[in-house]
């Protein structure tokens, strides 16, 4: 409990510390989230546009594919909000060597690297997506359980774990190429798919984007949690697979850090 106490005081001076840097530059810190909004609203605009021309896709009305792209919304802006920020700087820091203050700090170098930087900004369109979600909720006119509302931020706790082991694993490689920054416009492209319904995809394709590269567990699962409650294999495959993300990825970075430590010694 100690440890777990100092990490958490760790974090939160680091949180404080990048929000009154944020607050330096307001113009920007508005700006970004004037864009964030921009991007969710042309995706719900898109929705809206595609069902004027059709009743359903892959058995998802108009509200519950509403519900799908907020909840991969509100997933996205949460690891935004405290990860993505950071691991995106993975590169930068071991090509330059700026790693070495990074694991000099009292604590460890996976969560100096993951958690140093945060993004208020994100706190906002999150909270939108979540009100978005609301609404949605409201139009379906579902009634929803108790056990359903207290899996589903657990369940986008989950999708964010995946989101977060994924790309540690692939910033992880600049451990052994000189430049991966390449690779973080790939997964920006890649991680679209998880906003998308899983029937939509059949075969091969759905096995490898559901447990193989499981971007359709991210926001499929908690949003049909709300519609239909608990699915005991879904959960289970989710939870089984965020685990099972965060061990190799953990072992990935590790394996790298070794990598590096001895390249500078």
């Amino acid at each position: 409990m100690t440890g777990l106490a100092r990490y958490a005081g760790i974090w939160l001076a680091q949180i404080r510390y990048s929000t009154v840097r944020e607050m330096m530059f307001k113009a920007n810190f508005i700006l970004w989230i004037i864009v964030d909004l921009c991007w969710f609203a042309l995706s719900l605009c898109f929705v809206q546009f595609l069902y004027l021309q059709v009743n359903t896709v892959a058995g998802w009305d108009r509200w519950q594919m509403v519900l799908l792209v907020s909840t991969n919304y509100l997933v996205q802006q949460i690891f935004q909000t405290f990860l993505m920020i950071n691991l995106t700087k993975l590169p930068e820091l071991i090509r330059t060597g700026r790693l070495d203050f990074l694991m000099a700090q009292p604590a460890s170098a996976q969560f100096i690297v993951s958690t140093r930087g945060f993004e208020p900004g994100s706190v906002f369109t999150s909270v939108m997506a979540m009100i978005v979600c609301g609404i949605a909720i409201a139009h379906l006119n579902v009634s929803l359980s108790a056990v359903s509302l207290l899996a589903f931020p657990c369940l986008v706790l989950c999708g964010v774990m995946i989101h977060y082991a994924l790309l540690l694993m692939l910033m992880s490689l600049a451990f052994w190429m000189t430049r991966a920054q390449g690779f973080i416009n790939a997964y920006y492209n890649v991680f679209q798919i998880a906003r998308l319904p899983r029937e939509a995809f059949h075969g091969v394709t759905k096995l490898i984007f559901t447990w193989g590269l499981p971007l359709l567990l991210i926001a499929n699962v908690p949003a049909r949690t709300l519609l239909y409650g608990l699915n005991a294999v879904d959960v289970a495959g989710m939870l089984g697979v965020t685990v099972l993300l965060l061990v190799v990825s953990t072992a990935v970075f590790r394996a790298g850090l070794r990598r590096y430590g001895s390249a500078s010694s």
